[in-house]
């Protein structure tokens, strides 16, 4: 059987509202936990499978250029080396997960530092390890001089969909008070614990690939593409994820190759990317520069809104760092400038890393209000609550559900935020200035089509089985509770089986939909068994109370079932209410910061983070997403940057040494309040995305933090001490 809704308009029932077990939006211990912990649960690489063979990438040790000759010899005849495969697919990748996606550079043709070019095969890590060392290969490289490096320096091509509403100049030149500022942000790496890894399995018909993937549904076509297979011929398994962030949206490198040389040489092949790898052949986040013009009358009332930003792309790429989202519908201003522009360069192609376009767009936007908020002599929460529009400033559409303004007001209570205008330099402490600041959060809300098939059992036992990922977000938990609240059974009564595509296809994990989308699929299944269990009740769908695995005041699940097994796939398709609201989840940040007067050396004492993004399906994993928010923030505000060489193009820090992550000494004591609202609009369980709205603006807090305590008003993240230094005041 199988159940589909379209969502056409807003779902007002909210029906996870009349159950009665009793388990939706509770703090439940994660399913997967236990065996996450003790070592049990088996991550992409760890498959204990018979005759595996090890294969290590061989990459390009020069920008651009050509590889003319690849000299397998060199290295067959070394220890266990069964194979050099070199062909041509190697680098068919398609970054964002768009299925059938041809890769940018030819064949032979490389376009940045660290392209794959060739897998060495061996019996033995080890073995390939070493082989892959002493691969000799000829190739022809540019002049690096020659070649496109840096995003300032390089002519860049405006993207469609600019806005340009009203007479922004203008308002700038008649303003009481106004900003033009230009931030810059430095790229990023998803940087996920678990390093890229597949094995790969060939039977002569029919190819299994275990991969650290997240959106298996798209992965699937991306691999069958590649490798001229039907999408029937392949089949993804990715149950445990150490952390994607982005970097798995797509099929990468590891899996194509791992894949081809298991066809080729019909044994398993496993291949697992060294750290410096993955920094250097998986996608980055661009570095970005923004211009903010904000014109605002003698009440902070913004007249004027300018963003203008340039972002940089691999030529050939389509992706571009959408850095405009929230400043799209956040704040008002009649007069409104949006554009993005992207310089092409040979760095490793551009991609979604943790919240992609806010987590680098909101933390500008919110440095250049607090500027503004000075300028207008304003506490810079008041500026914020007197420029959330009534509509969408540009299209004029709804609002689905907003908790901007209580985000604001509670964080503020909670933090104990001062009101008022403010000074920097107001308290110090030895050799430390003390200093604190806020700022908005807001990430747009997606939600996707999804497939889930929910089967109860003869023994009331009920198995949820779909392709969607758990990359560390709690989608077991989830899943799990929407089930059981649905169909009233405790957790120990619902079996999750996720990451598989035999099951039915997913959301994926990724952009902050998967617990929306499959949680609705989950919903619509589950619903249309309430129907058929009320029929088999004798009661209507409305009366019927399920809890602790049957009928209250009647019949257990199963004695309805009576020896039968109950089925159906739910199919969820976003539908016209995406085209009617603006849908998006919202908070703020709180953040108080010492800054040593010496040495520009910043320490968060402590932040608070207030979220509304609809309903809390797992309190416990709700807060965990939003306490890894701030600690990305905490990153994106003090310490992580790409560097590049000038010199030849290759990453200088492609390593978790040299690439600085925050640590457990880095993070302080965090406060997460959740401002818990129903938003019909979003999804038919109310609920939105909090994955990524927990980093979207924390930066700017701490950054607004920083110069309230020591005056140095940096205008480029990350705030290192030799930045913060050279901008301290006298």
């Amino acid at each position: 059987m199988s159940a589909h809704l379209k969502q056409d308009e807003p779902d007002t029932r909210n029906l996870l509202d009349d159950m009665v077990q009793g388990i939706i939006g509770k703090p439940l211990a994660r399913p997967d936990g236990l065996g996450k912990v003790t070592g049990t649960a088996p991550y992409a690489a760890e498959y204990p499978i018979a005759d595996c063979l090890e294969g290590v990438l061989v990459t390009a040790p020069f920008t651009k250029g050509t590889i003319t000759g690849i000299h397998k010899d060199s290295v067959l005849s070394m220890p266990g080396v069964v194979a050099v495969i070199d062909d041509k697919r190697l680098t068919a990748r398609a970054a964002q997960g768009g299925a059938g996606e041809a890769p940018a550079q030819p064949a032979r043709e490389v376009g940045y530092f660290g392209q794959p070019i060739a897998l060495v095969v061996a019996e033995s890590f080890e073995q390939a390890r070493d082989a892959a060392k002493h691969l000799t290969f000829e190739y022809r490289a540019e002049n690096v001089a020659d070649v496109p490096l840096d995003p300032e320096k390089t002519d860049a091509e405006p993207q469609d969909g600019a806005t340009r509403q009203g007479d922004l100049a203008q308002a700038m030149s008649t303003a009481a008070h106004s900003v033009d500022v230009t931030y810059t942000t430095e790229g990023h790496s998803s940087a996920a614990m678990e390093p890229h890894a597949a094995i790969a399995q060939w039977d002569g018909n029919s190819l299994t690939v275990h991969a650290s993937l997240q959106m298996p549904n798209y992965n699937i076509s991306e691999l069958a593409d590649a490798l001229d297979l039907g999408e029937d011929q392949v089949r993804l398994i990715a149950r445990y994820v150490g952390g994607g962030f982005g970097s798995k949206l797509g099929i990468s490198e590891e899996a194509v190759a791992a894949s081809i040389a298991a066809m080729e040489l019909e044994r398993p092949v496993r291949v697992v990317l060294s750290r410096q790898q993955v920094f250097q052949t998986i996608m980055r986040r661009s570095e970005t520069s923004q211009r903010f013009r904000l014109a605002a009358d003698e009440n902070g009332r913004l007249t004027g809104f300018g963003h203008e930003a340039r972002v940089s792309q691999l030529p050939g790429e389509h992706f571009a760092e959408p850095v405009l989202q929230s400043s799209e519908f956040l704040y008002g201003g009649e007069n409104r400038v949006l554009q993005l522009e992207v310089a092409r360069i040979h760095r490793m192609t551009a991609g979604s890393v943790r919240a992609p376009g806010e987590a680098v767009g909101m933390p500008a936007l919110e440095s250049a209000m607090d500027m503004l908020a000075e300028e207008v002599g304003i506490d810079p929460v008041e500026l914020r609550l007197h420029n959330i529009p009534e509509c969408h400033p540009v299209n004029g559409l709804p609002y689905s559900s907003r908790k901007l303004a209580e985000c604001l007001e509670q964080g503020a209570e909670a933090f104990g935020w001062d009101h008022g205008p403010r000074k920097p330099r107001q308290r110090r402490e030895g050799e430390w200035w003390i200093g604190t600041g806020m700022a908005s959060a807001a990430r747009v809300h997606n939600i996707a089509e999804a497939r889930a098939r929910v089967t109860l059992k003869p023994d009331g036992t009920a198995l949820v089985e779909t392709d969607m990922t758990d990359i560390g977000t709690g989608t077991y938990s989830i899943v799990g509770q929407v089930a059981g609240e649905m169909l009233g059974l405790p957790m120990d009564r619902v079996l999750v089986d996720l990451g598989d595509t035999d099951s039915p296809r997913g959301p994926g994990s990724g952009g902050s939909w998967g617990a929306s989308s499959v949680c609705s699929a989950v919903f619509v299944a589950c619903e249309d068994m309430r129907a058929t269990l009320a029929k088999k009740a004798g009661v209507s769908v409305e009366d019927l109370k399920l809890k602790d695995g049957g009928v209250i005041g009647g019949a257990s699940l199963v004695e309805l079932l009576d020896g039968e097994e109950l089925s159906v796939e739910g199919h969820y398709e976003p539908g016209a209410v995406e085209d009617d609201f603006t849908a998006s989840g919202y908070g703020a940040f709180f953040a108080q910061v010492r800054v040593n007067r010496f040495t520009g050396e910043t320490r968060v004492d402590r932040m608070l983070g207030a979220y509304g993004f609809g309903r809390v399906l797992n309190a416990k994993t709700a807060r965990s997403q939003c306490l890894g928010g701030i600690v990305w923030s905490i990153g994106a505000a003090l310490t992580e940057a790409l560097l590049f060489d000038p010199v030849d193009g290759h990453i200088a820090n492609c390593d978790l040494a040299e690439y600085h992550v925050p640590v457990n000494r880095d993070v302080p004591d965090l406060e997460v309040i959740m401002v818990e609202e129903r938003d019909p609009a979003a999804s038919p369980i109310q609920a939105k995305g909090v994955g990524e709205l927990g980093m979207c603006g924390g930066a700017a807090a701490i950054g607004n933090a920083i110069y309230n305590a020591c005056g140095a008003r940096v205008l480029g993240f990350p705030m290192t001490p030799d930045r913060v230094i050279a901008t301290m005041p006298e």
